[in-house]
């Protein structure tokens, strides 16, 4: 299993935790932001692909921020398809 630890910018989460194996997300959890969003977030990607994740929150942004938790998240998720 591989754990990422990845540090957000432009977003009111501070932190993304994500636990991978064999490509699928088994544990996500953001550190700050809005807990409900966060939490539901974090609840949909768990059991999917990261490239699946990647492709549906990659982009979104949170009102006039030119990012996101979610966008945050796909980032995250790229450095580990990436490396």
């Amino acid at each position: 299993m591989k754990h990422i630890t990845y540090s957000t910018r432009g977003t009111c989460a501070r932190q993304i935790d994500v636990d991978i194996e064999d490509g699928i997300i088994v544990n996500c959890s953001f550190m700050g932001g809005c807990s409900g969003n966060t939490q539901g977030v974090a609840a949909l990607v768990t059991g999917m692909k990261a490239e699946d994740a990647i492709a549906k929150l990659k982009g979104i942004r949170c009102g006039a921020k030119s990012t996101s938790c979610p966008d945050q998240l796909a980032k995250a998720l790229e450095e580990y398809t990436q490396a």
